[in-house]
């Protein structure tokens, strides 16, 4: 009992000035793609974290309240936030995609083929997923910091102030990582919208019309020299003629 009552109490910083942006939103939406849904919800996750564990922590269960705030939390918000944006990037390219199909009077086999399949879907998460590595640093820190605070006793109050400053760092490296990710949103609706474009200037093949045409009409070409009289019949045309006679 004595050994846990020097224990450092935990204390947990106010993240919502460090998070800047990513909680007031940058007003900058990326095209006619909303964010502020996806953004609040991120932010509301790691509020809500922050809240249980200050709550976790006033009841006295540090590892608890360590362990609420801790990496996996943040990542797992950052990645179910790309994986919403992403699902949201890849209807709104595929309604575009199937709009311009469409209108340059593609077959509905190939507009199948050229909306963009789960393969691509995973494709624009990973592009998208990718303005998070700068996060990554500042969690690994915050995950370091808090299993030092985890055994901190009261001598030890830098590991207190080590781990606030970890979590108000994270914050801001995941107001940088969404800016980050407009910018990739941005980039990736515009990679899109020139695939989108080439569909417009496209043409039904002309090569099955050339594989039937062009030997039908050598065909009937050269039954009317013979029928005029220019090329002599073979023999077996003879027979097929004298038959219908």
């Amino acid at each position: 009992m004595t050994s846990q009552k020097l224990l450092l109490p935990v204390r947990v910083p106010e993240l919502g000035p460090s998070l800047g942006k990513a909680l007031t939103g940058s007003g900058r939406p990326p095209g006619d793609l909303p964010l502020d849904g996806f953004r609040l919800q991120l932010v509301s996750r790691l509020l809500d974290a922050s809240g249980e564990a200050r709550r976790l922590a006033a009841a006295g269960e540090r590892d608890a309240a360590l362990e609420a705030l801790d990496s996996r939390t943040w990542l797992d918000a950052w990645e179910r936030t790309v994986n919403g944006i992403a699902g949201a990037v890849v209807e709104r390219v595929n309604a575009r995609l199937d709009v311009e199909a469409w209108a340059a009077r593609m077959p509905r086999r190939y507009r199948r083929k050229a909306l963009l399949d789960p393969v691509e879907l995973r494709g624009v998460s990973s592009r998208i997923g990718a303005a998070g590595a700068m996060l990554v640093p500042a969690l690994d820190t915050l995950h370091a910091g808090a299993e030092r605070l985890r055994g901190a006793t009261a001598a030890d109050r830098g590991a207190l102030t080590e781990w606030q400053d970890a979590v108000l760092t994270a914050a801001r490296r995941l107001e940088a990582a969404w800016l980050a990710l407009e910018e990739q949103v941005i980039a990736e609706l515009g990679r899109w919208d020139a695939v989108a474009e080439s569909l417009t200037r496209w043409r039904r093949p002309l090569w099955p019309v050339a594989a039937v045409g062009l030997p039908s009409l050598a065909a009937a070409t050269w039954l009317g020299l013979v029928l005029g009289g220019y090329v002599t019949a073979p023999e077996w045309l003879r027979q097929v003629w004298a038959w219908f006679s």
